[in-house]
């Protein structure tokens, strides 16, 4: 699915959305609160209570409003001072204060947290190394149709107050992913001290697609006093659109050879005619990939809170956000080894090798062989998610009972056509492998620019439905204690019962072999399709395609084309299967459903958990924390179709269902222990997990069986399938954590941080040989557990303003963090060796932050530069099949500034520029342990935005 992420937040610090040192902060915070201000979060299971803060320098100055980033740095910083857990996180300290375009980029500035980007949007988190991160909104479960996470980009203007990122969790929390839990907290009318009207309007323009999108959010957000108590009403709405363009050329990541490419015969060799070179390695294809896409995201959220009493708070709330996408893909692909209609292989000439490397292709020309192919898909998709939420909090004695009960319904939809075609002939294509980072070709002299030179290829229509639907409920108590060492009792019990289910419903027909000229297709005449390229050497990059708007208008007329065309295919190729069932699927308007692409899943789960927060003097010094336990059973259905062989040598559909029920006990022992009013460290003890996603335990199979070889020889496995695997286990975690932290000023502090993970059960999908009763030697590709891993690392941070030096000087202000992390997991035996240990994917060594603020009267200015190190994507049997080999990315880094300037009270002018460097995305793939070949090179976007933010 493409999603892009926007939240109006502000800093790279933690919690709170209060103004530090605001006397209404405290009497205004939200119903969670036997924590201080710096968790008012009352929905969702509780966040850990925080212990009062004992900085006298604070209390001082706690009649002095401050705002800005130093808001936001010094009540970030006593948050994470006076938190049970280990936490850092982002906070919007005022209504539209933008740092990041969006939610994903400002939490990449957190330490210890990288994300992956596409398609100009941050989309998949990683913290500490690790995606398998679980999300929470509002401390509740927050889902979106196909998957359990909640997409941070999804969240537009507005939305969001805050993002708290726990990297330890405590037991009153939902159970934490391996990496940790990152949980999204929205704005409460409480949070305000009467009335505000609060919004911005922003324009924003790419530089590649070349488009001005328009953004905006509009909150509303009142208090009374009433006979019934005092009342709280919020309502926020919110719009971003977004264009994007991006272009990306490629090398294939399979590499060949062209002798001995044709098994043992000779005559199937490809043609080398450069005297004097013997074997030599190379990609077996190269290409352009653009893609282009409106985004749209529209949000409404709304919350009531009602405080009847001093000691009872009720409240209810609601949000509905949606994502439409309209999407074009465009490809061009020159094949290397393919040989031509007629059965000729390719001839390379002007081949030459690289200086100093064993046989690896520098550059050749290849003439004759397969066509070179094109296609443009349209995608149009979208989704809408509701939640409503309703809970309660009460205080009574010594007890305080709260509770939260909400439903959550979800539904992703998507429409992609495509339209692929090929050249008439094969032009000459001349090649390099290595132009500043991937490769570059050339058609020649060949008129790429002429319609008769395009033809038919074949058209796709493919439909993709993915609901999910979900109740939950919590009810926490929180006992206060006569006992010194033992001040809190909390339990608490959470249950939640989910559905999921998706279904994928697709139709090809291949039509290359009648000769149908591409500009004769109902869709128009062709034009020269637009590229993303930046200053980049790729020598061929336009060509000819339908118009994106004409696909989908005469998509009817076109399944009609190809309906008839495969009828005409049937005659001319009639031992062709795929064919003949083409001419089934595109006989009717609609496409088929397809059992196989169908899965459903029900999932409930159980959760009680019992911890005590304990607080102590050792020797003059002050000890507190929490330890307990939470208990998760886990009990699932899963539904699909499996497609299997049948004894009269055809297959047979059946249905598949399996269950699972297990238990999870995670205990938890995180302790504080003050040194002094500035100095404390953090000792803790945490054991995680992550369940499988609903996809990977879809119980169905698609199994073939291989036929006899030409000679009647036996194949080497009986059948080959692949599917998902209902017998995956969830992903573990033992966590060891350890802070030393210090805070020398109001907004001023340093930390470091070091910890270990043990790891078991890393899910990837992995070619398995498998030993069935029924179907014989399967060579079987499915999700599969990997073996034990471990992540060990440390995390450096420091924030400061420069408050001390004289006049203008005094608005200077830095953050700096860094990350060291070292992880490796065991990959399944290769040819019956031994596991090895390798680098986990995803996983950055290095990664750092440094942030510059200027923030003086009614200026505020911010630059940051992120950046982290290369990080392996996959791992891949190499072309001997007796090794792994690893796809890399090379080091990431960005560049982003923001400036704010408030002519007028309440009124502020504020612009952006993000990617500023706008360095190329660039990856390279290991074909055996010490060669490679660049992949991807893709040139993203660089955004300006300039707007108006308002507060009244």
């Amino acid at each position: 699915m493409t999603r892009t992420f926007h939240a109006l937040l502000t800093s790279t610090a933690v919690i709170p959305l209060i103004v530090a040192g605001s006397a209404s902060a405290q009497t205004n915070s939200s119903p969670a609160a036997n924590q201080t201000a710096a968790a008012q979060t009352p929905v969702g299971d509780p966040l850990p209570a925080s212990a009062p803060a004992s900085d006298p320098q604070a209390d001082a100055a706690s009649d002095i409003v401050v705002t800005g980033y130093r808001a936001a740095l010094g009540s970030a910083q006593e948050v994470k001072r006076n938190s049970d857990s280990i936490v850092d996180a982002i906070v919007s300290n005022d209504i539209g204060k933008l740092p990041d375009n969006n939610a994903a980029e400002a939490i990449s500035r957190i330490v210890g947290v990288t994300v992956l980007r596409y398609n100009d949007e941050a989309g998949v988190i990683l913290v500490r190394g690790l995606t398998d991160v679980a999300t929470t909104f509002n401390g509740r479960e927050f889902f979106s149709a196909e998957d359990r996470v909640l997409h941070l980009q999804d969240f537009p203007a507005g939305v969001a107050a805050g993002i708290e990122v726990y990297k330890s969790g405590t037991p009153d929390l939902i159970e934490p992913g391996l990496a940790g839990l990152v949980n999204l907290r929205s704005r409460r009318p409480f949070d305000v001290k009467d009335t505000e009207i609060a919004g911005e309007i922003r324009g924003s323009y790419n530089d590649q697609s070349k488009a001005f999108d328009p953004s905006g959010n509009l909150l509303l957000t009142k208090r009374w006093d009433t006979p019934i108590g005092e009342i709280g009403a919020l309502v926020n709405v919110s719009y971003v659109r977004t264009t994007y363009r991006n272009a990306d050329r490629y090398a294939d990541s399979a590499v060949i050879t062209p002798r001995g490419f044709g098994l043992d015969d000779p005559a199937d060799d490809i043609h080398v005619t450069t005297p004097g070179v013997g074997n030599f390695n190379f990609p077996a294809n190269a290409g352009n990939f653009y893609e282009k896409g409106i985004r749209h995201r529209p949000a409404v959220n709304g919350t009531i809170q009602w405080r009847p009493s001093a000691n009872l708070e009720i409240y209810a709330e609601g949000l509905w956000q949606a994502y439409r996408g309209n999407v074009m893909r465009d490809s061009f692909n020159v094949n290397f080894e393919r040989r031509d209609a007629n059965g000729v292989a390719p001839t390379l000439s002007n081949v030459v090798l690289v200086p100093g490397e064993a046989d690896k292709a520098a550059s050749f020309t290849k003439t004759g062989g397969y066509v070179p192919e094109f296609s443009r898909v349209a995608q149009d998709d979208r989704t809408d998610t509701y939640q409503g939420a309703l809970g309660f909090k009460w205080k009574t004695g010594r007890a305080t009972l709260s509770g939260d009960f909400a439903y959550t319904n979800s539904r992703y939809q998507a429409t992609e056509i495509a339209v692929d075609s090929q050249l008439a002939t094969a032009p000459t294509i001349n090649v390099d492998w290595d132009a500043r980072g991937s490769a570059v070709f050339d058609l020649g002299g060949y008129d790429i620019t002429n319609p008769n030179t395009a033809r038919w290829r074949g058209y796709n229509q493919r439909e993709f439905v993915a609901k999910g639907d979900g109740i939950q409920g919590r009810v926490d108590l929180d006992l206060e204690t006569d006992w010194g060492f033992l001040p809190h009792l909390q339990f608490g019990v959470r249950a939640s019962d989910r559905n999921a289910s998706s279904q994928n419903n697709s139709r090809y027909a291949y039509v290359a072999g009648l000769d149908i000229p591409l500009a004769s297709l109902p869709t128009g005449a062709l034009g020269m399709i637009t590229d993303g390229f930046r200053d980049d050497p790729q020598r061929f990059q336009n060509w000819l395609a339908p118009d994106r708007n004409a696909i989908i208008a005469n998509s009817e007329a076109l399944r009609q084309l190809a309906y008839q065309s495969v009828q005409r295919a049937t005659i001319l190729f009639p031992n062709d299967a795929g064919i003949r069932d083409a001419v089934t699927k595109y006989a009717t308007a609609a496409i088929p459903v397809d059992p196989l692409g169908g899965f459903t899943a029900s999932e409930a789960t159980y959760a009680f958990y019992g911890q005590g927060k304990f607080a102590f003097d050792l020797g003059g010094i002050q000890v507190d924390g929490t330890a307990g336990a939470r208990v998760v059973n886990t009990d699932g259905s899963y539904r699909g179709f499996s497609r299997v062989p049948a004894s009269n040598g055809t297959t047979a559909i059946v249905p598949t269902t399996t269950r699972q029920n297990y238990v999870d006990v995670l205990p938890s022992a995180i302790a504080r222990i003050r040194f002094s009013r500035q100095w404390q460290v953090r000792l803790g003890y945490t054991q995680t997990r992550t369940r499988p996603g609903f996809g990977q335990l879809n119980p169905s199979l698609n199994i073939t069986a291989n036929s006899p070889g030409p000679d009647g020889s036996p194949p080497q496995f009986d059948a080959s399938g692949s599917g998902g695997n209902p017998n995956l286990r969830p992903l573990t975690s033992k966590n060891y954590d350890a802070t030393l932290e210090w805070y020398f000023s109001r907004n001023g502090s340093a930390s470091v941080a070091a910890f270990y993970r043990d790891l078991d059960g890393f899910i990837a999908n992995y070619t398995q040989v498998v030993n069935d009763p029924i179907y014989g030697r399967v060579q079987l590709d499915r999700p599969e557990n990997a073996g034990k891993g471990r992540i060990k690392g440390l995390e450096v941070s420091m924030q400061t303003f420069f408050d001390f030096l004289p006049g203008l000087l005094s608005g200077f202000g830095v953050q700096a963090n860094g990350t060291y992390l070292d992880g490796t997991n065991a990959l399944p035996q290769v040819l019956g060796g031994d596991d090895r240990q390798v680098q986990i994917t995803g996983l950055s060594k290095w990664a750092y932050n440094l942030t510059g603020f200027y923030e003086k009267g009614k200026v505020s200015t911010r630059l940051s530069y992120n950046w982290r190190s290369g990080y392996t994507t996959s791992y891949n049997r190499t072309i001997n099949e007796d090794q792994y080999a690893g796809e890399l990315v090379r080091p990431v880094s960005r560049l982003d500034f923001s400036a704010s300037y408030e002519p007028i009270k309440g009124i502020s002018i504020v612009a952006n520029v993000s990617n500023i460097l706008a360095q190329p995305f660039k990856n390279y793939r290991y074909y055996n342990e010490t060669q490679y070949f660049g992949r991807d090179l893709r040139v993203e976007g660089r955004y300006m935005s300039l707007g108006v933010r308002f507060k009244m």
